[in-house]
Protein backbone atom coordinates (compact mmCIF):
# COMPACT_ATOMS: atom_id res chain seq x y z
CA UNK A 1 0.00 0.00 0.00
CA UNK A 2 1.36 3.43 -0.78
CA UNK A 3 -0.33 6.64 0.06
CA UNK A 4 -0.16 10.29 -1.29
CA UNK A 5 -1.42 13.13 1.12
CA UNK A 6 -2.42 15.84 -0.85
CA UNK A 7 -3.24 19.38 -0.20
CA UNK A 8 -2.52 23.09 1.30
CA UNK A 9 1.12 24.35 1.75
CA UNK A 10 4.41 23.91 3.80
CA UNK A 11 5.81 24.85 6.09
CA UNK A 12 3.46 24.06 8.34
CA UNK A 13 0.81 26.89 8.78
CA UNK A 14 -2.25 25.60 10.58
CA UNK A 15 -4.12 22.23 11.29
CA UNK A 16 -4.79 20.97 8.15
CA UNK A 17 -1.16 20.80 6.85
CA UNK A 18 -0.54 19.69 10.49
CA UNK A 19 -2.68 16.53 9.95
CA UNK A 20 -1.44 15.28 6.42
CA UNK A 21 2.34 15.88 8.38
CA UNK A 22 1.14 13.15 11.22
CA UNK A 23 -0.28 10.95 8.51
CA UNK A 24 3.04 10.95 6.24
CA UNK A 25 5.18 10.49 9.16
CA UNK A 26 2.83 7.91 11.30
CA UNK A 27 2.05 6.02 8.30
CA UNK A 28 5.90 5.49 7.95
CA UNK A 29 6.63 4.85 11.23
CA UNK A 30 4.55 1.64 10.83
CA UNK A 31 6.36 0.22 7.48
CA UNK A 32 3.48 2.34 5.32
CA UNK A 33 5.08 4.51 1.81
CA UNK A 34 3.64 7.48 2.09
CA UNK A 35 3.96 10.97 0.78
CA UNK A 36 2.97 14.46 0.63
CA UNK A 37 2.76 17.07 -2.03
CA UNK A 38 1.76 20.53 -1.18
CA UNK A 39 3.02 23.98 -2.24
CA UNK A 40 5.49 26.07 -1.35
CA UNK A 41 4.44 29.67 0.30
CA UNK A 42 8.24 30.24 1.23
CA UNK A 43 10.08 29.70 -2.21
CA UNK A 44 11.82 26.34 -1.05
CA UNK A 45 11.11 23.60 -3.55
CA UNK A 46 13.31 20.91 -2.82
CA UNK A 47 12.10 17.70 -1.60
CA UNK A 48 12.48 16.92 1.85
CA UNK A 49 13.00 13.06 2.77
CA UNK A 50 11.38 11.67 6.55
CA UNK A 51 12.59 8.17 5.41
CA UNK A 52 13.34 5.72 3.12
CA UNK A 53 8.65 5.23 3.46
CA UNK A 54 7.99 8.96 3.32
CA UNK A 55 8.76 12.40 1.56
CA UNK A 56 7.05 15.79 1.48
CA UNK A 57 7.29 17.26 -2.24
CA UNK A 58 6.81 20.88 -2.33
CA UNK A 59 6.12 22.58 -5.65
CA UNK A 60 6.93 26.47 -7.06
CA UNK A 61 3.85 28.83 -6.38
CA UNK A 62 3.67 31.80 -8.09
CA UNK A 63 1.08 33.17 -5.78
CA UNK A 64 -1.56 33.32 -2.68
CA UNK A 65 -5.23 34.22 -3.55
CA UNK A 66 -8.19 33.39 -1.26
CA UNK A 67 -6.04 31.45 1.18
CA UNK A 68 -4.95 29.63 -1.71
CA UNK A 69 -1.21 28.82 -3.27
CA UNK A 70 -1.69 28.83 -6.94
CA UNK A 71 0.92 26.31 -7.86
CA UNK A 72 0.58 25.37 -11.72
CA UNK A 73 3.31 22.89 -11.52
CA UNK A 74 1.27 20.72 -8.80
CA UNK A 75 -0.92 19.99 -11.37
CA UNK A 76 2.03 18.79 -13.50
CA UNK A 77 4.23 16.88 -10.69
CA UNK A 78 0.67 15.21 -10.00
CA UNK A 79 0.49 13.93 -13.19
CA UNK A 80 3.88 12.45 -13.27
CA UNK A 81 3.80 10.80 -10.00
CA UNK A 82 -0.05 9.56 -9.31
CA UNK A 83 0.33 5.94 -10.96
CA UNK A 84 3.22 5.55 -8.10
CA UNK A 85 -0.06 5.38 -5.73
CA UNK A 86 -3.22 2.86 -4.44
CA UNK A 87 -4.50 5.61 -2.60
CA UNK A 88 -4.52 9.87 -3.09
CA UNK A 89 -5.90 11.58 0.08
CA UNK A 90 -7.05 15.04 -0.81
CA UNK A 91 -7.37 17.69 2.14
CA UNK A 92 -10.04 20.20 1.81
CA UNK A 93 -10.42 23.31 1.12
CA UNK A 94 -7.34 23.25 -0.93
CA UNK A 95 -9.01 24.48 -4.43
CA UNK A 96 -5.25 23.96 -6.34
CA UNK A 97 -5.59 20.30 -4.53
CA UNK A 98 -8.35 19.50 -6.12
CA UNK A 99 -7.49 20.95 -9.63
CA UNK A 100 -4.43 19.28 -10.21
CA UNK A 101 -6.39 15.76 -8.95
CA UNK A 102 -9.09 16.92 -11.60
CA UNK A 103 -6.09 16.78 -14.27
CA UNK A 104 -3.89 14.26 -13.07
CA UNK A 105 -5.54 11.25 -15.10
CA UNK A 106 -5.02 9.24 -11.63
CA UNK A 107 -7.62 5.84 -11.38
CA UNK A 108 -7.13 4.89 -7.77
CA UNK A 109 -8.70 5.20 -5.21
CA UNK A 110 -9.39 8.72 -3.60
CA UNK A 111 -9.89 9.74 0.23
CA UNK A 112 -11.26 13.09 0.25
CA UNK A 113 -10.71 14.53 3.68
CA UNK A 114 -13.18 17.44 4.34
CA UNK A 115 -11.61 19.65 7.34
CA UNK A 116 -14.24 22.48 6.80
CA UNK A 117 -16.46 23.78 4.54
CA UNK A 118 -15.56 26.96 2.54
CA UNK A 119 -17.25 29.69 4.50
CA UNK A 120 -15.14 32.68 4.15
CA UNK A 121 -14.18 33.27 0.51
CA UNK A 122 -17.81 32.95 -0.83
CA UNK A 123 -16.39 34.80 -4.40
CA UNK A 124 -13.97 31.79 -4.68
CA UNK A 125 -16.86 28.91 -3.76
CA UNK A 126 -18.85 30.59 -6.47
CA UNK A 127 -16.01 29.45 -9.07
CA UNK A 128 -15.10 26.49 -7.21
CA UNK A 129 -18.37 24.95 -6.45
CA UNK A 130 -18.42 22.67 -9.84
CA UNK A 131 -14.94 21.53 -9.20
CA UNK A 132 -15.81 21.11 -5.34
CA UNK A 133 -19.00 19.13 -6.46
CA UNK A 134 -16.97 16.76 -8.55
CA UNK A 135 -14.36 15.76 -6.02
CA UNK A 136 -17.27 15.13 -3.60
CA UNK A 137 -18.43 12.16 -6.60
CA UNK A 138 -15.25 11.30 -7.25
CA UNK A 139 -14.11 10.18 -3.54
CA UNK A 140 -14.36 6.66 -2.27
CA UNK A 141 -14.53 8.16 0.97
CA UNK A 142 -15.27 11.18 2.64
CA UNK A 143 -13.91 11.40 6.08
CA UNK A 144 -14.30 14.05 8.62
CA UNK A 145 -12.98 15.01 12.00
CA UNK A 146 -16.31 14.48 13.87
CA UNK A 147 -19.47 12.73 13.17
CA UNK A 148 -21.60 16.01 13.53
CA UNK A 149 -19.49 18.29 10.56
CA UNK A 150 -19.81 15.46 7.82
CA UNK A 151 -23.72 15.46 8.75
CA UNK A 152 -24.64 18.84 9.29
CA UNK A 153 -22.39 20.23 6.37
CA UNK A 154 -24.98 21.27 3.30
CA UNK A 155 -22.07 20.10 0.58
CA UNK A 156 -22.25 16.62 1.97
CA UNK A 157 -26.15 15.72 2.22
CA UNK A 158 -25.99 13.62 -1.13
CA UNK A 159 -23.17 11.53 -0.08
CA UNK A 160 -23.66 10.41 3.52
CA UNK A 161 -23.58 6.97 2.03
CA UNK A 162 -20.03 7.38 1.61
CA UNK A 163 -19.06 9.61 4.41
CA UNK A 164 -17.32 8.68 8.16
CA UNK A 165 -15.26 10.42 10.43
CA UNK A 166 -11.66 10.12 11.52
CA UNK A 167 -10.97 12.06 15.01
CA UNK A 168 -7.69 14.21 15.30
CA UNK A 169 -5.14 12.51 17.62
CA UNK A 170 -1.88 13.77 18.86
CA UNK A 171 0.78 12.36 21.33
CA UNK A 172 -0.43 13.79 25.23
CA UNK A 173 1.42 16.85 26.22
CA UNK A 174 4.84 16.21 29.06
CA UNK A 175 4.01 17.73 32.47
CA UNK A 176 6.52 20.40 32.79
CA UNK A 177 6.18 20.39 36.56
CA UNK A 178 9.00 23.25 36.97
CA UNK A 179 7.76 25.52 33.94
CA UNK A 180 3.68 25.32 35.61
CA UNK A 181 5.37 26.26 39.00
CA UNK A 182 6.98 28.99 37.21
CA UNK A 183 3.55 29.94 35.61
CA UNK A 184 1.54 29.71 38.38
CA UNK A 185 3.96 31.68 40.70
CA UNK A 186 3.31 34.80 38.45
CA UNK A 187 -0.19 34.63 39.54
CA UNK A 188 -0.71 33.50 43.39
CA UNK A 189 -3.83 32.53 44.90
CA UNK A 190 -5.71 32.77 41.35
CA UNK A 191 -7.46 30.46 39.67
CA UNK A 192 -5.99 30.47 35.85
CA UNK A 193 -8.51 30.85 32.82
CA UNK A 194 -6.65 29.97 29.65
CA UNK A 195 -7.17 30.09 25.98
CA UNK A 196 -4.31 29.97 23.02
CA UNK A 197 -4.95 30.61 19.25
CA UNK A 198 -5.40 33.49 16.57
CA UNK A 199 -6.45 36.79 17.64
CA UNK A 200 -9.36 36.97 14.70
CA UNK A 201 -13.25 37.52 14.79
CA UNK A 202 -14.66 33.95 14.81
CA UNK A 203 -12.52 32.92 17.80
CA UNK A 204 -14.79 35.43 20.36
CA UNK A 205 -12.16 36.95 22.27
CA UNK A 206 -14.34 39.76 22.98
CA UNK A 207 -16.96 37.70 24.72
CA UNK A 208 -14.33 35.57 26.56
CA UNK A 209 -12.91 38.59 28.32
CA UNK A 210 -16.48 40.50 28.82
CA UNK A 211 -16.69 37.03 31.12
CA UNK A 212 -14.28 38.15 33.23
CA UNK A 213 -16.43 40.93 34.26
CA UNK A 214 -18.80 38.12 35.65
CA UNK A 215 -15.86 36.74 37.70
CA UNK A 216 -14.30 37.50 40.86
CA UNK A 217 -11.29 39.40 41.48
CA UNK A 218 -9.43 35.22 42.34
CA UNK A 219 -9.76 34.74 38.79
CA UNK A 220 -7.21 35.67 35.68
CA UNK A 221 -7.56 35.04 31.99
CA UNK A 222 -4.33 34.44 30.09
CA UNK A 223 -4.49 34.14 26.41
CA UNK A 224 -1.57 32.75 23.95
CA UNK A 225 -1.03 33.78 20.42
CA UNK A 226 -1.54 36.82 18.02
CA UNK A 227 -3.59 37.98 15.19
CA UNK A 228 -5.13 41.02 13.72
CA UNK A 229 -7.62 41.72 16.36
CA UNK A 230 -4.71 41.96 19.16
CA UNK A 231 -5.16 45.84 19.21
CA UNK A 232 -8.78 45.70 19.32
CA UNK A 233 -8.87 43.46 22.16
CA UNK A 234 -6.24 45.38 24.04
CA UNK A 235 -8.33 48.01 23.78
CA UNK A 236 -11.45 46.62 25.18
CA UNK A 237 -9.55 44.97 28.21
CA UNK A 238 -8.64 48.62 28.76
CA UNK A 239 -12.12 49.84 28.56
CA UNK A 240 -13.55 47.30 31.01
CA UNK A 241 -11.13 48.00 33.45
CA UNK A 242 -9.45 44.19 33.32
CA UNK A 243 -5.86 45.33 32.54
CA UNK A 244 -4.35 43.20 35.71
CA UNK A 245 -6.88 40.18 35.10
CA UNK A 246 -6.63 39.66 31.42
CA UNK A 247 -2.80 38.97 30.10
CA UNK A 248 -1.65 38.49 26.33
CA UNK A 249 1.29 36.28 25.76
CA UNK A 250 1.81 36.34 22.19
CA UNK A 251 3.22 33.74 20.58
CA UNK A 252 3.72 31.03 22.76
CA UNK A 253 6.90 28.60 21.73
CA UNK A 254 6.06 24.86 21.17
CA UNK A 255 8.66 23.67 23.69
CA UNK A 256 6.21 26.32 26.48
CA UNK A 257 2.67 25.30 25.37
CA UNK A 258 2.36 22.15 27.36
CA UNK A 259 3.33 24.01 31.00
CA UNK A 260 0.43 26.61 30.10
CA UNK A 261 -2.21 24.12 29.52
CA UNK A 262 -0.77 22.25 32.69
CA UNK A 263 -0.75 25.74 34.65
CA UNK A 264 -4.46 26.45 34.05
CA UNK A 265 -6.83 25.48 36.02
CA UNK A 266 -9.64 25.81 32.85
CA UNK A 267 -9.25 26.02 29.52
CA UNK A 268 -11.66 28.24 27.70
CA UNK A 269 -13.04 28.17 24.09
CA UNK A 270 -15.05 30.98 22.98
CA UNK A 271 -15.41 30.72 19.74
CA UNK A 272 -18.58 31.58 17.69
CA UNK A 273 -18.70 30.02 14.16
CA UNK A 274 -18.40 27.02 12.47
CA UNK A 275 -14.85 27.96 10.83
CA UNK A 276 -13.94 26.71 14.39
CA UNK A 277 -15.00 22.99 12.86
CA UNK A 278 -12.89 21.06 15.21
CA UNK A 279 -10.49 22.86 17.58
CA UNK A 280 -7.30 20.62 18.40
CA UNK A 281 -6.24 22.70 21.30
CA UNK A 282 -9.63 21.05 23.50
CA UNK A 283 -7.53 17.91 22.56
CA UNK A 284 -4.32 19.23 23.88
CA UNK A 285 -6.15 20.62 27.08
CA UNK A 286 -7.59 16.75 27.25
CA UNK A 287 -3.77 15.42 27.48
CA UNK A 288 -2.90 17.12 30.78
CA UNK A 289 -6.40 16.40 32.51
CA UNK A 290 -7.22 20.33 31.92
CA UNK A 291 -11.13 20.41 32.53
CA UNK A 292 -12.86 22.54 29.44
CA UNK A 293 -15.21 24.86 28.85
CA UNK A 294 -16.09 25.46 24.89
CA UNK A 295 -19.58 26.06 23.09
CA UNK A 296 -22.38 25.11 21.19
CA UNK A 297 -21.30 26.14 17.69
CA UNK A 298 -24.34 25.05 15.04
CA UNK A 299 -22.79 22.40 12.82
CA UNK A 300 -19.59 22.59 14.05
CA UNK A 301 -17.92 19.31 15.86
CA UNK A 302 -16.38 21.27 18.94
CA UNK A 303 -19.04 20.21 21.30
CA UNK A 304 -17.88 17.00 20.41
CA UNK A 305 -15.03 16.85 21.13
CA UNK A 306 -15.34 18.62 24.78
CA UNK A 307 -18.33 16.21 25.58
CA UNK A 308 -20.96 17.95 28.30
CA UNK A 309 -20.84 16.92 31.29
CA UNK A 310 -17.58 14.16 31.03
CA UNK A 311 -14.69 16.28 29.76
CA UNK A 312 -16.26 19.98 30.72
CA UNK A 313 -18.81 22.35 29.81
CA UNK A 314 -20.36 23.49 27.04
CA UNK A 315 -22.23 26.71 26.07
CA UNK A 316 -24.19 29.31 23.78
CA UNK A 317 -21.78 30.98 21.63
CA UNK A 318 -21.53 34.73 21.87
CA UNK A 319 -22.90 34.79 25.67
CA UNK A 320 -20.10 35.88 28.17
CA UNK A 321 -22.36 35.35 31.30
CA UNK A 322 -22.64 31.89 30.13
CA UNK A 323 -19.08 31.31 29.55
CA UNK A 324 -18.40 32.90 33.06
CA UNK A 325 -20.89 30.77 34.42
CA UNK A 326 -19.42 27.28 33.17
CA UNK A 327 -16.12 28.55 34.46
CA UNK A 328 -17.23 29.43 38.09
CA UNK A 329 -19.04 26.14 38.28
CA UNK A 330 -16.00 24.23 37.31
CA UNK A 331 -13.26 25.54 39.36
CA UNK A 332 -15.48 26.67 42.52
CA UNK A 333 -16.17 22.79 43.25
CA UNK A 334 -13.13 21.07 43.87
CA UNK A 335 -14.89 17.43 43.45
CA UNK A 336 -16.49 18.61 40.13
CA UNK A 337 -13.10 20.05 38.71
CA UNK A 338 -11.67 16.28 39.83
CA UNK A 339 -14.69 14.80 37.69
CA UNK A 340 -14.14 16.52 34.79
CA UNK A 341 -10.37 16.23 35.29
CA UNK A 342 -10.27 12.63 35.05
CA UNK A 343 -13.13 12.84 32.07
CA UNK A 344 -11.24 15.02 30.10
CA UNK A 345 -7.63 12.53 30.36
CA UNK A 346 -10.01 10.00 29.95
CA UNK A 347 -11.69 10.83 26.84
CA UNK A 348 -8.04 11.90 25.59
CA UNK A 349 -6.52 7.98 25.49
CA UNK A 350 -10.02 6.43 24.36
CA UNK A 351 -10.46 8.69 21.30
CA UNK A 352 -7.70 11.31 20.90
CA UNK A 353 -4.57 10.01 20.71
CA UNK A 354 -2.22 9.72 17.45
CA UNK A 355 -1.47 6.03 17.81
CA UNK A 356 -5.38 5.45 18.05
CA UNK A 357 -5.74 8.10 15.03
CA UNK A 358 -2.85 6.41 12.53
CA UNK A 359 -4.75 2.95 13.80
CA UNK A 360 -8.06 3.66 12.24
CA UNK A 361 -6.28 5.16 9.19
CA UNK A 362 -4.44 1.60 8.24
CA UNK A 363 -7.87 0.20 8.65
CA UNK A 364 -9.66 2.78 6.77
CA UNK A 365 -7.43 2.64 3.62
CA UNK A 366 -6.88 -1.60 3.87
CA UNK A 367 -10.79 -1.60 3.78
CA UNK A 368 -10.78 0.47 1.01
CA UNK A 369 -8.29 -1.45 -0.73
CA UNK A 370 -9.73 -4.47 0.10
CA UNK A 371 -13.51 -4.08 0.95
CA UNK A 372 -15.16 -6.92 3.42
CA UNK A 373 -17.68 -9.41 1.34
Amino acid sequence: MKVLQLGKFYPIKGGVEKVMEIFTQGLAERGFASDMLCASHDGETTDIVFSEESRIFRTKSLTKFAATMISPEMIFRLRRICSEYDIIHVHHPDPMATLALFFSGYRGKVVLHWHSDILKQKFLLRFFSPLQSWLIRRADLILGTTPVYVEESPFLRKAQDKTSFLPIGVDPYPWLSDEIKTIRDQYPGKKIVFNMGRLVPYKGYHHLIEAMTHLSDDYVLIIGGDGPLRAELLELTEKLGLEKRVEFLGFISDKLKPAYFGACDVFCLSSTIKTEAYAIVLVEAMSLSRPVVATKIPESGVSWVNEDGVSGINVPVEDAAALAEAVHKICDDPELWKTYSKGARNRFYDVFTKDEMINSLINIYTELLNPSK
